[in-house]
């Protein structure tokens, strides 16, 4: 199997894992309850699906009685006939992520910031602090959701990583890996506070989560980067480009 298709299963088999997990047709919807933020609330398509106009509509349905905006995430060759499915029904590509992975041979230490801290999250205002700077790194205002903390919690105390970077007293960075899956893991909801960002900040802390997640056993992270200037960030740390994904959702006027 591919890098690109082990990442999509490893996508999968989380998604099929979480608890709030549904089945609609040929896709496995991945819920969160607690967590309206679109990229934790999402659809995986079975591998060679090939979805009707009426699943299509059926999964539109699903989500909105959820009160969650129809979106998918999936690489387009796992499945080559979805997007065209979607796109008949009105949805709309937001972009075409690039994947990328980093194995212990390709880390690198990038240059070290003075008087960066980097520590696992441990109080509930560390936690607390971890999800407030994702959740304003990611567009949000005012506090986060529980969901957001309670992912942190879960990574913390289980076999993935959650990560608080400390500059000048103030709350610099967080991010967090998820568990791993058949020797994977992935690097998620790294941010850096608005005052801390082009000072090394984030190459750091990507660095300290892909390390902590290898040495607890991981063959390989991947990620999903924001755009062009974060990728160079993190290729400065090692990863390299895999494959590409489509993130595709229904505008909430569409049909």
């Amino acid at each position: 199997m591919s890098m690109a298709n082990a990442v999509q299963e490893y996508a999968r088999t989380l998604t099929l894992r979480s608890p709030g997990h549904y089945r609609v047709g040929p896709f496995t919807v991945r819920y969160n309850p607690g967590w309206e933020l679109k990229y934790a609330n999402y659809a995986i398509p079975d591998r060679d699906a090939e979805p009707t106009a009426d699943d299509v509509a059926a999964l539109v349905d699903a989500f909105r009685e959820q009160e969650r905006l129809p979106r998918l995430e999936f690489l387009p060759s796992w499945a080559p006939a979805v997007e065209p499915a979607l796109l008949a029904a009105g949805f709309t590509v937001e972009n075409r992520a690039p994947l990328l992975v980093c194995a212990r041979e390709d880390l690198r230490t990038p240059k070290p910031v003075d008087g960066l801290r980097i520590a696992v999250p441990a109080t509930e205002t560390e936690f607390t602090d971890t999800a407030r700077v994702q959740h304003h790194g990611f567009g949000g205002t005012g506090e986060p959701e529980p969901g957001t903390i309670t992912w942190l919690r879960s990574a913390a105390a289980g076999d993935g990583v959650a990560a608080l970077a400390v500059l000048d007293g103030a709350t610099a960075g967080a991010g967090g890996c998820s568990v791993p899956v058949d020797g994977l893991s992935e690097l998620v909801g790294l941010a850096v506070a608005a005052p801390f960002r082009r000072r090394g900040v984030g190459a750091a802390l990507s660095a300290w989560l892909t390390e902590r997640a290898l040495d607890q056993g991981c063959r390989a992270v991947w990620l999903e980067p924001g755009d062009a200037d974060v990728e160079r960030i993190y290729a400065g740390i090692g990863y390299r480009r895999i494959g590409e994904k489509v993130n595709i959702s229904l505008d909430p006027a569409g049909r």
